[in-house]
């Protein structure tokens, strides 16, 4: 006779272990002679995948502000100790685990669920959880020479290999904790397609930016690059060549092997053979599910990986709250009380799972994320409310004072809702942002100076400044009881490079408003997002030409981000005609008169564009004659610009000298004109008596080109480098455009010294406290104003990271500028370039 249990239980990895381990200690609570449920496991032992972890692996227990729920031991440890106290927990609770017993189909059976086994045998459960995970199923290269003998797509024991160059391709937990350990004796290169470790923990993430930032450690990395190919090397090179496609060009790398950890991929065709279905047909979808982890198939559940929680604690408390949900049992989320308080102030009276889904409801960019992945979400994001003056405000005041009481007690404090009254500014027109907004209820009015439109349900807004790196060009208005989520920077990057949808979804909003801003401001926006189709995104590397002096325009060109150069070939000479930021149009003149290219169009440091081609171009011009006229007085202003660069060709080297130090991203760069400077360094012993003692800046460092010197000192670039990777987000964005370092949240790794290309950021200790003036002047104690270069102090103090904050908060700007007695010393904009170089 076939078994029958009321729950099966596929997979013994951390969720399965969990949920087997709460059906036993409910069947002897109910004082149960035979186990109610059955745990069955392909392998030939439990948790396949950690089994499988490199020898030594320190195993995390995150997230660390989740309370754990499990009936089995679980803390940080090492992968060998975790595994032993499963086993011995196995062992002691007497799970009725079943190895070596692999599922080969799950079918309805009359009132039952039927799993077909391998063996030809069968299992009837009213009730079957699904915990088998992705790891059994990675995902692949997709490049010529993926299957290799020397590509593998796992790693059991680092110390096997030593004195190779290996190279590890994958951004994640996985592929940093194989980078590291076999960064310990051999050279390794560790590949990431985008421009930072946006999927990482926070430990892991700290460890490899460490390792990375430290020459004695062989642990090297590859930002912005994928692999094009692998092929096998000539005889008596290394065995292999890896092909990498970077900003600068290919890139041919012999090594020794390759390891890919690019996560796993759903075993989509079992799960989908179990009448299960999935949102979209994109290969990393997950299965939607109910909050209490259903599928769409009545009696089947999936939680783990396969639900989208890869995290062993999310795991294990699934594991035991979906077995109490099956025995009918109510219990709150462990999650429950984040969300709680996140969403206090809501005028909602429903539990914080129903206000949840009613959220994503409203949010048509959401859609394809499951509910779960929603939640988490919404839990790293702030929440927004505003109410109108009177007695609601007043009283959710009361309610916010009442709640930040409460959460000051806590050691690891969440995140509260923010109070905002109606008519306040979420943000402003001309401040620098990192974050971007999302519409759940109410209405935000989003004011330009060519643009006005009123934002409501699902709506996305302030995602320009998050891609371009500009500071806002509108100015948004809380309505009439608006909800409105903020999704940190972080979050939104880490959400655009897993989900294409979301990234897609972004990208032809930011090219919809930029169409309508630079050509159709009296257009509604939905109008105009399947135009934004015909718009396509191009990159450019750094020194590619966009577009080339004398062919033929057939399009222009929207400068998303980065910064670009024109440049015009006159008898023999180049002549730069001046540098152009994000949010500048370029090529235009060629659709408006001459279609002839006049000029060239060089990326001045990596930049991506939208092409608007000459049929799109006069469809949003339409009948439109007052922008039209608009358009031409901006396109005749830009001629006598250019006309006026043309007639100082001799200021053209000293526009490339400042493109080639990077000027192109700055913001606000310090410059000193050589002919004034008289070397009295007063403007680093400002800047160190401005900062508790240490000079920010380096006035005898850095280059210099006719007459014009660039000291090593913050650029405060568009996009700063310096953000990419930082564990405890302690550098931030002033909204007047100022990056500086929270050095309270510091937590010294090195990651923002290792990413400046400028070498303004230093690893430092604090100064010692220097006496009064008085004193050093009455009694010549101390060494007097500016930064004692005599002696390196000693301090048990760590390090931490320091850089120019352009002296945010001081009265009268910059104090390098305020104490130089000549004038040399200024602190410029992008638009001010053109004026000093022809000076």
């Amino acid at each position: 006779m076939t078994d029958r249990y009321h729950i099966a239980i596929v997979g013994a990895g951390p969720a399965g272990l969990s949920a087997a381990a709460r059906a036993a200690a409910l069947d002897q609570q109910a004082g149960r002679q035979q186990p109610s449920y059955i745990l069955l496991e392909g392998f030939s032992a439990h948790a396949r995948t950690m089994q499988q972890y490199q020898k030594g692996k320190h195993v995390m227990a995150e997230p660390g502000f989740l309370d754990l729920r499990c009936d089995l031991p679980f803390a940080a440890s090492t992968r060998e100790n975790v595994l032993e106290g499963w086993q011995q927990g196995i062992l002691s609770a007497g799970l009725n685990l079943s190895l070596n017993t692999e599922v080969r189909a799950v079918d309805r059976d009359a009132d039952a669920l039927r799993l077909e086994l391998s063996d030809g045998g069968a299992i009837l459960a009213e009730n079957v959880v699904l915990a088998i995970g992705m790891a059994g199923n990675p995902r692949r290269l997709g490049c010529p020479g993926e299957n290799l003998p020397e590509v593998s797509y796992t790693l059991e024991d680092p110390a096997a290999y030593e004195d190779e160059t290996i190279l590890v391709i994958g951004a994640g937990d996985a592929a940093i904790e194989n980078a590291l350990a076999l960064a310990t004796q051999n050279q390794v290169l560790i590949v990431n397609r985008r421009e930072e470790f946006s999927r990482a923990k926070e430990a892991n993430l700290t460890a490899a930016l460490r390792a990375i930032s430290d020459p004695g450690i062989g642990l090297d990395c590859a930002y912005n690059a994928t692999v094009k190919g692998i092929e096998p090397a000539a005889k008596g090179a290394l065995p292999l060549t890896v092909t990498l496609l970077t900003p600068e060009g290919e890139r041919e790398i012999p090594c020794h092997r390759v390891i890919a950890r690019l996560g796993g991929v759903p075993p989509r065709a079992f799960v989908e053979s179990t009448g299960v279905e999935f949102p979209s047909a994109e290969p990393g979808a997950i299965p939607e599910l109910s909050g209490r982890y259903e599928s769409n198939v009545p009696g089947l559940y999936i939680i783990g990986s396969l639900g989208g929680f890869p995290l062993i604690k999310q795991a294990l408390n699934q594991g035991y709250d979906v077995v109490e949900y099956i025995h009918g049992h109510e219990l709150k989320p462990a999650d429950f009380p984040l969300l709680d308080y996140q969403f206090r102030l809501l005028p909602y009276e429903l539990e914080p799972d129903r206000v949840l889904q009613a959220l994503q409801q409203r949010i048509p960019l959401f859609s394809q994320l499951t509910s779960l992945q929603f939640r988490e979400l919404v839990i790293e994001s702030n929440m927004l409310v505003s109410y109108p003056a009177g007695p609601l405000y007043d009283e959710a005041a009361g309610k916010s004072q009442a709640l930040a009481a409460e959460l000051a007690e806590r050691p690891h404090r969440p995140r509260m809702p923010r109070l905002i009254a109606q008519g306040d500014a979420l943000f402003t027109r001309g401040e620098f942002g990192t974050s971007c907004f999302v519409m759940v209820d109410g209405e935000v009015k989003l004011d330009g100076t060519s643009v006005s439109e009123t934002l409501e349900r699902g709506d996305l807004f302030g995602e320009s400044s998050l891609i371009s790196g500009r500071a806002r060009d509108t100015t948004a208005i809380a309505g009439p009881s608006c909800i409105v989520i903020e999704v940190p920077r972080r979050t939104m990057l880490k959400l655009m490079s897993s989900n294409e949808s979301i990234r897609s979804g972004v990208d032809a909003l930011f090219i919809a408003r930029e169409l309508r801003r630079h050509f159709a401001p009296t257009a509604a926006l939905r109008d105009l997002l399947p135009l934004a189709e015909r718009a396509p995104l191009q990159r450019h590397r750094p020194g590619t030409q966009i577009y080339t002096q004398g062919e033929r325009a057939e399009s222009l060109f929207l400068l998303r981000s980065g910064a670009v150069l024109l440049r015009r070939e006159q008898d023999g000479t180049t002549i730069a005609l001046g540098e152009f930021r994000s949010g500048a149009k370029l090529g235009e003149l060629g659709l408006m008169g001459d279609s002839e290219r006049r000029e060239t169009a060089v990326a001045a440091v990596s930049a991506e564009t939208i092409e608007v081609d000459r049929a799109l171009f006069l469809e949003l011009l339409g009948d439109d004659q007052a922008h039209i006229e608009a358009l031409q007085q901006a396109a005749s202003e830009k001629v006598k610009a250019h006309s006026r660069t043309q007639s100082r060709p001799e200021a053209t080297p000293a526009m490339e000298f400042l493109m080639d130090q990077g000027l192109g991203e700055a913001t606000d760069v310090l410059v000193i004109n050589e002919a004034l400077c008289i070397g009295c360094d007063n403007c680093e012993d400002a800047c160190a008596e401005t900062h508790d003692g240490t000079s920010r800046l380096d006035r005898n460092a850095g280059k210099a080109f006719a007459g014009i010197h660039i000291p090593i000192a913050c650029r405060h670039c568009e996009q700063p480098h310096c953000m990419k990777d930082c564990p405890p987000n302690a550098i931030h964005r002033a909204t007047s455009g100022e990056v500086f370092i929270d050095t309270e949240t510091c937590i010294g790794c090195g990651n923002c010294e290792t990413n400046c290309p400028y070498d303004v950021i230093r690893m430092v200790e604090p100064a010692p406290k220097k006496p009064g003036l008085l004193r050093w002047m009455l009694f010549g104690n101390g060494s007097g104003p500016g930064e004692d270069r005599s002696q390196a102090t000693e301090s048990a103090a760590p390090k931490k990271a320091m850089k120019c904050d352009a002296c945010i908060g001081q009265a009268g700007g910059p104090a390098c500028v305020r104490a130089c007695p000549t004038g040399a010393a200024l602190r410029i904009a992008p638009e001010d370039y053109l004026n000093l170089v022809e000076s």
